[in-house]
């Protein structure tokens, strides 16, 4: 795994996510599972429902990382795509009715910051190439 870059980053981030999730549940006590305005992790907001969506990510992260290069990819350019949709809408929906994940703007930079390096990583380290001779290389 440590040889390559699809599969630590998906693990690392894999773990964390896993790991937040989890620590989101030790906050977030008594606040409603859809509610627009969560509670403090660190200097995050978190709702009970973000605490599942990060559960569910993490999970698929660390999962696709231990399977394969290809899933640990699909999986890093796929989570990075999402998140980059939920940086850029999260930056509207703050303070609105339809912020049922307790966004706050830590949350935002957050999350562009994860879709940026996801992405990166995904769509760009190992790729496989096809050569004249008609053979797959990795690039």
């Amino acid at each position: 795994m440590a040889s390559s870059t699809n599969r630590l980053v998906g693990a690392i981030f894999g773990a964390v996510y896993l790991l937040v999730g989890l620590a989101g549940f030790a906050v977030t006590s008594g606040v409603g599972f859809f509610a627009t305005e969560g509670k403090d992790l660190v200097v995050f907001a978190v709702n009970p429902l973000h605490n599942v969506i990060h559960l569910a990510i993490g999970a698929a992260l660390l999962i696709a990382a231990l399977r394969s290069v290809p899933a640990a990819r699909a999986v890093n350019a796929t989570v990075g795509g999402v998140y980059l949709l939920v940086g850029v809408l999260g930056l509207f929906l703050l303070d609105s009715a339809a912020n049922i994940l307790a966004l706050n703007g830590a949350d935002n930079v957050l999350h562009l910051a994860s879709a940026i390096l996801l992405l990166a990583v995904g769509l760009g380290a190992e790729r496989t190439v096809t050569t004249t001779s008609g053979r797959a290389a990795t690039a």
